[in-house]
């Protein structure tokens, strides 16, 4: 079962815990803003706070999903080929001159029905939800490559995908999404029963099965979840490109997974916050933003990326032993 709640002798120092991870990330990402806002040219510009806005979006909405998952003890990695092959399933709808509401509908379908499957074979069949996504993973990212010949599938100008490509109010749409779903699943998570029970199964799976929570029923809920949020991350990615592609968010799902760790999340489950995956996204965000600007050589970027996620479950490790010794 999840953590019991904090006696009144014990929720000085576990209120301080949580404060000092999600001060750290604040302490870190005013550390990172200032050191590349004084260092790098173009940082502090308007036009790079809105690329921000935009690039952090497309980590956040699949990432809010991914939080869930993560607190329940699971895993899913098929995060990036999730946003690739809706995004071509998308274009080739939209190709056809299928209704652009309809073709929106039915690539959110997709993504469903792809988290449905892996959270079955998680739930039903008993297969780690690693295995079952690192083959949705490899299936999808060669299907999205195969049906198009790795070139982009193009369609008409469209004034529905215009507006989601746009800014509102000075705000791209993609930025205003991602912070109205923050919003419903930071509720979901902390004011709801289905919430609770996610956190009491990432605890403890037979024990919170012997309360009565419908153990497999949440677990196929959560990845079905997960896909609808590739998918609607798909869906603004189309928008933003004007086309689908195969290879559009490669490595998204490693910095989905990042920002959720570096959030505090615990990879064993049981243990996780919304607020803490926000700032790791904006952290994530950041760090990739800034070493583009300063022209970084791209492979490098991704050992810095390693570097950070190795780094974040160390501390993770840390933080966990210190509260069973606080305790």
């Amino acid at each position: 079962m999840t953590e019991a709640p904090p006696t009144s002798g014990r929720r000085g120092s576990r209120l301080l815990s949580l404060d000092m991870n999600e001060i750290g990330l604040i302490g870190i990402l005013l550390l990172l803003y200032f050191g590349f806002g004084l260092t790098t040219n173009g940082f502090l510009s308007a036009n790079n706070h809105l690329s921000l806005l935009r690039d952090a979006a497309s980590i956040a909405i699949a990432a809010w999903a991914v939080t869930l998952i993560i607190i329940a003890g699971e895993i899913d990695v098929s995060v990036g080929p999730m946003v690739a092959f809706t995004s071509v399933c998308l274009a080739f709808m939209l190709k056809a001159e299928v209704n652009v509401v309809v073709a929106i509908v039915a690539a959110l379908a997709i993504g469903g029905a792809l988290g449905t499957l892996a959270g079955s074979l998680r739930a039903y069949f008993g297969m780690p939800s690693f295995v079952a996504t690192l083959g949705l993973w490899s299936a999808l990212r060669g299907m999205s490559f195969f049906t198009t010949n790795a070139l982009p599938v193009t369609f008409k100008d469209n004034a529905l995908l215009d507006v989601l490509a746009d800014n509102i109010l000075g705000i791209p749409a993609s930025a205003i999404v991602m912070l109205v779903l923050f919003v419903i699943f930071a509720f979901i998570s902390r004011k709801t029963a289905y919430g609770r029970s996610i956190y009491a199964i990432g605890g403890n799976a037979s024990a919170a099965e012997l309360c009565g929570i419908p153990v497999a029923r949440i677990r196929v809920l959560i990845f079905t979840t997960s896909g609808v949020m590739a998918a609607l991350a798909g869906v603004l990615l189309t928008a933003r490109l004007g086309s689908g592609n195969a290879g559009t968010a490669n490595g998204l799902e490693f910095d989905v997974i990042a920002a959720v760790v570096i959030g505090g999340t615990s990879l064993s489950g049981g243990r996780g916050s919304l607020l803490g995956t926000l700032l790791g996204v904006f952290v994530i965000t950041l760090i990739g933003n800034g070493l583009v600007l300063r022209g970084i050589n791209p492979f490098f970027q991704e050992v810095v990326r390693g570097v950070i996620i190795v780094a974040a479950v160390l501390a993770n490790i840390l933080i966990a032993r210190y509260r069973k010794q606080s305790a």
